[in-house]
């Protein structure tokens, strides 16, 4: 524990996972769908694949070479996205059950599993 600190680190935990189908709850993309393509529990940060869409400048490498333009896509907060259920096609928060000694995660709507 550092000099000075009153609470032990707490390690960050993500409500969402790699390869969940999430929709964006607020921001410039708000309402649209996609797909989580990496996820920083560090940070708090999620990169959703096709939304937060930034324009980053490539310096040319090479005399002669021209510098780029490169689209990609964002990191944004995780709070700002919701899984998607499969089943409601709805935006949900999620759930934990235990099922055969496993813990898995359900949607809060309508009780369907959440895979991903």
């Amino acid at each position: 524990m550092a000099v000075g600190a009153k609470h032990a680190a707490v390690p960050n935990k993500v409500h969402v996972k790699t390869g969940d189908n999430v929709m964006l709850i607020s921001g410039k993309d708000k309402g649209k769908t996609g797909k989580i393509v990496a996820v920083s529990p560090d940070e708090g940060k999620i990169i959703v694949e096709g939304l937060n869409i930034v324009t980053k400048y490539i310096k040319p490498r090479q005399q002669g070479q021209s510098g780029q333009m490169v689209k990609a896509e964002g990191a944004i907060y995780s709070s700002k996205v919701q899984p998607v259920c499969p089943k409601c096609d709805k935006p949900t928060r999620v759930g934990h059950e235990l099922k055969k000694g496993d813990k898995i995660r359900v949607c809060k709507k309508c009780g369907a599993e959440l895979k991903y």
